[in-house]
């Protein structure tokens, strides 16, 4: 075989067994039969994200051994491992879980005084419901400090109103929306780290894991980062990381020189 043949050859081989560290598209179909479209798909390994169309199907860049995060509100978050099988394969079928809020059983006893106050407080239940358990909002949690506003009138004021004028005029309902604002970017950005994790931002975005605290505090002061991850806009989410990282490294890089 002459050295042109052999050239050759390994042209072929290499086209037709793609190497499993290079980036290929890998294509995806939901296969549930309803809700498919606007499902998330995120590599949580790089910064690729996708969304599916009408019928649920999708394409993404992946690697082998990529990890897939598949989202919707409609269904049970799932991950999915790019194993070598599926990289080469390049087709992908999911199936979701039904996302599925049940009520649980309410047991009622025999004797029903038709007194509704009394009756209530008869009922037993297997456990106590909440509002996730009926599907609508409300406050879950420990009870926060009310910030009442200031009465616009004087003679009008209770002692509960001069209390609160007494907090606005001294700066301590000031000082606690601060903190409350802290808190909940501290909490921003510790759910952000536990989903991409500090790989994902020092591969990515040159962000090292000293800095990601700080880094991920300036995304939020300076975009919607805060909002749109907790409304799960993970499309926008990425699209911050790669603006904001560029600034953020260009100030770094200068207050080095």
């Amino acid at each position: 075989m002459t050295a042109n043949n052999l050239l050759l050859l390994g042209f072929l081989f290499l086209f037709a067994f793609p190497a499993t560290g290079q980036e290929r598209m890998l294509h995806g179909k939901i296969t549930n039969e309803t809700d498919v479209e606007g499902i998330h798909i995120l590599n949580r390994s790089s910064r690729y994200n996708s969304v599916t169309d009408a019928l649920g199907n999708f394409s993404i860049t992946v690697r082998a051994q990529d990890s897939l995060f598949i989202s919707s509100v409609n269904f049970v978050p799932k991950t999915i491992i790019v194993t070598k099988e599926l990289y080469e394969k390049g087709v992908l079928m999911v199936f979701l879980d039904p996302l599925v809020n049940e009520l649980k059983e309410v047991v009622f006893g025999p004797n029903l005084s038709g007194n509704l106050q009394t009756d209530i407080k008869n009922i037993k239940t297997e456990k106590p419901l909440n509002f996730d358990d009926v599907g609508i909002p409300g406050f879950k949690g420990k009870g926060e400090e009310k910030i009442v506003p200031i009465v616009p009138y004087l003679g009008l004021a209770s002692a509960v109103d001069l209390e609160a004028m007494y907090k606005h005029i001294s700066g301590y309902y000031r000082k606690l929306k601060l903190k409350r604002k802290w808190d909940r970017e501290n909490v921003t950005v510790h759910n952000v780290i536990a989903f991409y994790t500090a790989t994902f931002f020092e591969e990515a975005y040159n962000i090292p894991e000293g800095k990601l605290e700080d880094f991920l505090l300036f995304c939020i002061e300076t975009s919607d980062l805060q909002t749109d991850f907790e409304n799960e806009q993970y499309a926008l989410v990425l699209e911050t990381f790669n603006n904001r990282s560029a600034i953020y490294n260009s100030r770094s890089f200068e207050k080095k020189e």
